[in-house]
């Protein structure tokens, strides 16, 4: 699934090209991913793109109707596993499984692709975009040191679960959460709680410089993902953990090992990530 670094990267080949477009038709093919299709055919009609951003890891394109009176309102597209949108010359070959075609007025076309169809595409009034974005916790790229900490240091749970939860830190996935932790040489079973104020520090600096370097290096292209102009992300090449069950640590040379936490595979050195002691009984 497309993670934080895929999803800004897909942003930013998007604002570099759409804001100042607007969309002269709609041609939709399977819908059963679109909240409403019919409003999407209807109000897209005509619309001013006006900014394109990230939240968390959806795509949010600010929209300007001039239809009767200026209005705005947004489009939410998240890429679920397998979802891609690129712009390009209508006379470039369709790819399977496209669902979506907004045309431009530069002569582009705007495509959605999803193989799976677990993405999503919504319009988004003012209110509802604040209620559905509002709910998605702090970005990590903009969370200072203390807002991370005190997101992490008193939560009874698994760290990687906390990493993977979008309520604590919006945008992290099993690919980003893994490699950071592995960084930052903390066990992804440990507790939050239990995490030492040096331990939390690294893992803020992991974290920050593992999203920052797969952004500059356009993401991971694992499977499906590639950018907004259809080209694939170098960052698999700097994976350290992540889907390399059984080969050497770069770092120590141990066998790289798969656990499951929080319901996702997850791996880590179990020698640089020491796992977490058992507690012992007390005796009555």
């Amino acid at each position: 699934m497309p993670e934080l670094p895929e999803v800004e990267t897909v942003a930013r080949g998007l604002r570099a090209v759409l804001p100042g477009r607007r969309i002269l038709s709609v041609r939709l093919g399977k819908t059963d991913f679109i909240d409403d299709p019919a409003a999407i055919e209807q109000r897209l009609l005509g619309t001013r793109i006006n900014e394109v951003r990230r939240h968390g890891k959806f795509l949010v394109l600010e929209l300007e109707s001039s239809n009767g009176r200026a209005r705005s309102f947004a489009l939410l597209i998240h890429l679920g596993m397998t979802g891609q949108i690129v712009t390009c010359p209508p006379e470039v070959r369709v790819a399977p499984h496209t669902h979506v075609f907004l045309s431009l007025d530069d002569g582009r076309e705007l495509r959605y692709t999803d193989i799976r169809r677990f993405g999503r595409i919504a319009i988004l009034t003012d209110g509802a975009q604040e209620d559905v974005l509002s709910s998605l916790s702090l970005d990590p790229l903009e969370a200072t040191h203390e807002q991370f900490i005190a997101k992490l240091h008193a939560r009874r749970a698994r760290i990687k679960a906390l990493l993977l939860d979008q309520h604590v830190l919006r945008g992290m996935g099993n690919i980003y959460t893994d490699e950071s932790l592995w960084r930052a040489r903390i066990h992804p079973m440990r507790l939050g709680a239990n995490l030492t104020p040096g331990q939390l520090r690294r893992l803020y600096r992991a974290v920050r410089g593992v999203l920052t370097e797969a952004i500059r290096l356009r993401g991971s292209s694992i499977s499906d993902y590639v950018d907004s102009n259809g080209q694939p992300g170098e960052f698999q090449r700097r994976h350290r953990v992540y889907q390399r069950e059984g080969k050497r640590c770069c770092r120590c040379g141990a066998a790289i090992r798969r656990a499951i936490v929080a319901g996702r595979s997850s791996y880590f050195c179990p020698q640089c990530q020491p796992a977490p002691r058992p507690r012992r009984r007390r005796p009555r």
